[in-house]
């Protein structure tokens, strides 16, 4: 309750569709009095679960679990798509306060002696119980997850891993905080807007208006999360370039309050004790036991496969970009000339008077959310997408969506598309509700980018890579608006790491497909269609994939996978170093492309949930190449195919085993080689 015997508004039910939580009536100050109340709910009622004299059934125990905790997931879900896309010092405080007591939390029902006999029990059981593929599904991880939380060790060990994972929790919640205030304080500054020759006048004002807010004169181009920016694609000074490039190599690794250098070494550190402490032999092989990939050494055999190949074509295409500069290349700039090369190509091979790079003037944002992302998902799926402008999302920049499917409300989708010095880097999809029938709820889902804001009343323009994720998150979306499951554990995205990036993927096939660009791409000043020419020239240059791109991406997923291999006692001293060992060590060393996250930044891996995982986006690839060419055999854009796809996968959340789902819906398991040739490595 709160102080004035009202229910604290983040857990008070909320009267607006769907269960939109009422952000407007929300304060900061209500998080930590919510939070204790939903913790200590929640306790009472897994106490209750485990105390039970009844008999242990899949439903008294498994079932009852799955709809526990209510309150608790109401305050996750709105406390964290607030904390990610919008922080200020308070959350960042409450979000390091709760690290810690939620892990206490879940190792306090993990370890709870009487729920793990419940849950062994049934496990010991489960082939006499009748179970569902679900069920059996979601025993079976109930057990495994109580297994490799502790709940077997003894008193010393479950004391241990208390320790290590409370510890671990501070650590990873820092991390991101760290790399948020460095991206921030390491923008790149400009006394004079010609130094920024090449960036679009939005871009450049953009730049003005950061500085401003910032209390500096000039220009400031903040910083993406990639080490790859797309300013350097377009800065023609070379100066100019190197100064945004090395801003973004150096971050947190300055010597300064945010280096991340030693918290780097001491979360591997614990993560390889509690790896051994459960019986693994590495943090690697104890989250791959939980992946679709059968071990580290099969994930490693195929990234020293692709590389090998990305190698040889990058050192090709490194020549050909230096040819095109008529000089020694640095890593800055690679993109740049990547960039030009690009468009000269795509050029050459049709239309010399086409410039790729005018295909920005085609892609404006609301075209391409409302006549591509949606007209796409609507053809296929049956979505329709009403913007609901008397709802309210969680910061002003946010829109909101109802999601209909026939004619019958599904959900809500919330859109927060702009950049802000309180959001994190990158782009991702999030759930403020996940779908479960045993609920009764239906999903909320959030896609949050990081665009550049135009000034009122312009257009925000996209660029290629932009456009591309905007269908790769609304992929991610689409998995959770579509998920149709019994128990909200397996609901939508609920899936093994290695295989959530799949359907997002997919989803980009229709970027660039001629039944969805020829519906958004007009020109934002005459509304003239995009001539075929550009449209041919565009699809032509984003079909493959650049070496470049692939090589940083294998090599941030061989640095992951290398930290994260070793054990306690082969932990080294020197972050760099030993990145720089790794990548040779991976065969991936090169001057000129340097990982897409180097290991100061990567905060997928060292903030977020992607350890010993940053491979899953080439395995899930896998499975999306094959997928694209299932689609287009069976002629592209049908509601037929969508239909098979959202039945065999997208609806379908964790209750089946998605790679076997997979394989039943194309025909046959997945094959490498629509991958190789895609990304131009066959």
């Amino acid at each position: 309750m709160a102080a004035d015997g009202q229910l604290n508004p983040v857990l008070a039910h909320s009267d607006l569709p769907y269960e939109l939580p009422d952000f407007a009536s929300i304060s900061d100050d209500d998080f930590l009095p919510a939070y204790t109340v939903a913790l200590a709910e929640h306790l009472a009622e897994v106490d209750a679960i485990a105390t039970s004299g009844e008999v242990p059934t899949f439903d008294n125990t498994i079932g009852a679990l799955e709809a526990a905790g209510g309150a608790l997931n109401r305050a996750n879900g709105i406390f964290f798509n607030m904390e990610g896309p919008d922080t200020n010092p308070q959350r960042a405080a409450i979000a390091q306060e709760l690290a810690v007591r939620l892990t206490e939390h879940g190792n306090a029902i993990a370890m709870n002696p009487h729920l793990f006999a419940r849950i062994s029990d049934l496990y010991d059981r489960r082939a006499d119980l009748g179970l569902s593929e679900a069920q059996s599904r979601l025993l079976e991880d109930r057990y495994r997850d109580a297994i490799r939380a502790g709940a077997a060790l003894d008193a010393a060990g479950q004391a241990q891993m208390r320790e290590i994972s409370g510890r671990l929790a501070t650590l990873t919640t820092d991390f991101g905080q760290h790399l948020l205030d460095d991206t921030n304080a390491s923008a790149a500054h400009f006394d004079d807007a010609a130094a920024l020759d090449g960036l679009s006048a939005s871009e450049i004002a953009a730049a003005g208006r950061a500085a401003e807010a910032a209390g500096q004169s000039g220009y400031l181009v903040a910083l993406e999360l990639p080490t790859s920016q797309s300013s350097v694609a377009k800065l023609t000074d070379p100066l100019s370039r190197q100064k945004v490039f090395d801003a973004s190599m150096n971050r947190c690794a300055r010597g300064n309050e945010y280096d991340t250098r030693a918290m780097i070494l001491e979360i591997v550190t614990l993560r390889a004790r509690r790896a051994a402490l459960l019986g693994y032999a590495s943090h690697a092989e104890y989250v791959i036991d939980r992946a679709t990939a059968p071990s580290p050494a099969a994930v490693a055999d195929l990234l020293t496969e692709l590389a090998t190949a990305a190698m040889r074509a990058g050192e090709a295409e490194l020549d050909r970009l230096a040819d095109r500069a008529g000089h020694p290349l640095t890593a800055a700039d690679v993109t740049f000339y990547l960039a030009a090369d690009q468009r000269a190509r795509a050029a050459a091979d049709g239309d010399t008077d086409v410039d790729i790079a005018d295909f920005e003037n085609y892609c404006e944002l609301n075209a391409v959310i409302n006549d591509g992302v949606f007209a796409a998902a609507g053809q296929l799926y049956g979505l329709s997408f009403v913007e609901r402008d008397d709802l309210v999302g969680y910061h002003p920049d946010v829109r909101v969506w109802e999601v209909s499917r026939e004619g019958e409300g599904i959900g809500l989708f919330l859109g927060d598309y702009y950049a802000r010095p309180s959001k994190r880097g990158g782009a991702w999809m999030n759930n403020i509700v996940d779908q479960s029938h045993q609920l009764g709820t239906s999903p909320i889902i959030v896609n949050v980018l990081n665009l550049t804001k135009p000034e009122p009343g312009r257009p925000c323009l996209l660029s290629l890579d932009q456009l591309t994720t905007i269908f790769h998150e609304f992929g991610h979306a689409i998995h959770g608006l579509l998920s149709s499951v019994d128990y909200v554990s397996q609901s939508g995205t609920s899936v093994p790491r290695d295989f959530v990036e799949f359907p997002s993927q997919v989803n980009e096939m229709w970027a660039l497909h001629p039944d969805v660009v020829g519906r958004y791409a007009r020109h934002h000043e005459t509304g003239e269609p995009a001539p075929q020419a550009l449209l041919d020239a565009v699809r032509g240059a984003g079909g493959t994939e650049s070496a470049h791109s692939t090589i940083e991406y294998l090599a941030a997923a061989a640095l992951d996978l290398a930290w994260h291999r070793l054990t306690e006692a082969e932990i080294p001293t020197d972050v760099l170093a030993f990145e720089a060992q790794a990548l040779a060590d991976a065969g991936l060393a090169s001057d000129l492309i340097p990982p897409r996250y180097r290991s100061t930044y990567f905060n997928h891996v060292f903030g977020g949930g992607y350890s010993s995982a940053y491979y899953s986006y080439i395995w899930s690839e896998i499975l999306d190449a094959e997928t694209e060419q299932w689609f287009l055999a069976g002629g592209g854009l049908k509601p037929a195919l969508g239909a098979a796809f959202a039945d065999a996968v997208l609806s379908r959340g964790d209750s089946v085993n998605p790679v076997e789902a997979h394989a039943a819906m194309i025909g046959h398991p997945a094959r490498i080689e629509p991958l190789l040739v895609r990304r131009g490595l066959a």
